[in-house]
């Protein structure tokens, strides 16, 4: 979906297909069919954006086949669908039963993570619409925390491809940038975080990817974080937009019972609440509730993105007046921060059962929902949708 801003600049809303898992090219092929097709005609729009996750083993076969890569391009036309982003985060594995740790593997020290991440820029380059110049990919925020002491062969590598990227434009007329996506528990846990190694690489085809639910589950106030990014020159390459789960009175037991449904084994739930003292947390939702682990006279907030248009019923509920804070510092101004925007909610399927679709329908019908939300922020903010 594109939208004109009022300064004549166009800005791109997708959603996420990370919620489709597939690790290979008929895997892809068949999402665009059977999921995000539906989801286009459910909005009645003859042109959706898909921000497109593949896999290790399907960017690879993209990268080194040129005839499937024009196939995969026809096949998004074929079905009214356009790629300027990619979910460059999750490198295999991302629909496995158990992902938890391994999402943050491999890192930026890890040269594996370097090639594939050139791979999906030559990828993106391919797929960028013919009146399109401009891609975006967001990326792992350089490790989990436990890496910190490779920071240094994290800028190395990142440092080399922004030469990568460079070298990408000046063949192709194609600009990919990267955005590092700041996540609790990782070395770039905030944007605060990310400010000390964008600096010093200081190149701008490297940014951010500011995740709202990310963003949320810190306890970041949305005006001093874009505030430090803009001072700092850092740009904001995409924005995902997602929702955290969010507990009023974590101390109560009827609280404890509504957090203890959302967690679930597969993903890793991070969890956070602010203190006198500063920000606590544990890695997993479970951890904070199985004992005094985490205070509980504040506030929780856990990483899992709910959807933006259902917030859990009381006495839950969601972050989503973050979301909106951020996106009217995003696009509300006299100029757009971002031009990308990518609906994020990968967890439907890890709701807790009641909360779940029943099939494609009901996943296809929650999509559309939640894009309806992030189209109607949009025009509220006034930007006009186009055809």
């Amino acid at each position: 979906m594109r939208f004109r801003h009022p300064d004549g600049s166009t800005v791109h809303l997708a959603y996420c297909t990370n919620v489709h898992p597939a690790e290979t090219l008929g895997g892809v092929v068949a999402q665009l069919r059977d999921h995000c097709e539906p989801v286009r005609r459910r909005l009645g729009r003859d042109r959706l954006g898909i921000g497109l996750w593949l896999a290790a083993d399907a960017a690879r076969a993209l990268d080194s086949d040129p005839s499937a890569l024009r196939a995969l391009r026809a096949e998004l036309d074929r079905r009214g669908l356009e790629v300027v982003t990619l979910n460059g985060f999750p490198y295999e594995g991302f629909g496995a039963e158990e992902v938890k740790y391994r999402v943050y593997r491999p890192d930026w020290a890890d040269p594996e993570r370097l090639e594939h991440t050139t791979a999906l820029a030559r990828v993106l380059a391919g797929l960028l619409p013919d009146d399109v110049t401009e891609g975006s990919i967001s990326t792992l925020p350089l490790a989990w925390r436990t890496a910190a002491h490779n920071t240094g062969r994290h800028e190395k590598a990142l440092r080399t491809l922004a030469e990568r990227l460079d070298a990408l434009e000046e063949l192709t007329g194609r600009s990919i940038r990267i955005g590092l996506e700041p996540e609790p528990g990782c070395v770039v846990e905030t944007t605060h975080d990310a400010l000390a190694p964008l600096s010093a690489i200081a190149h701008h085809r490297i940014g951010v990817c500011v995740d709202t639910c990310h963003l949320a589950t810190s306890f970041e106030d949305p005006h001093t974080a874009l505030d430090a990014l803009t001072a700092a020159g850092v740009p904001v390459v995409k924005s995902q937009l997602s929702a955290a789960l969010h507990a009023e009175h974590p101390h109560l037991p009827e609280v404890r019972t509504a957090l203890a449904a959302f967690d679930e084994p597969r993903f890793l739930h991070q969890t956070r609440t602010a203190t006198a003292a500063g920000l606590r947390g544990t890695d997993d939702l479970g951890e904070a509730l199985g004992g005094d682990t985490l205070p509980d006279a504040s506030p929780w907030r856990a990483h899992f993105h709910v959807p933006l248009h259902a917030a859990p019923a009381a006495p839950l509920t969601s972050t989503l007046p973050v979301l909106k804070a951020v996106l009217t510092r995003l696009v509300g101004g006299p100029h757009p921060l971002t031009r990308h925007l990518e609906v994020e909610t990968y967890t439907w399927q890890a709701l807790p059962p009641e909360l779940r679709p029943r099939g494609r329908t009901q996943l296809a019908d929650g999509i559309a929902a939640e894009l309806t939300l992030a189209r109607d922020l949009l025009t509220d903010l006034g930007l006009k949708e186009l055809p």
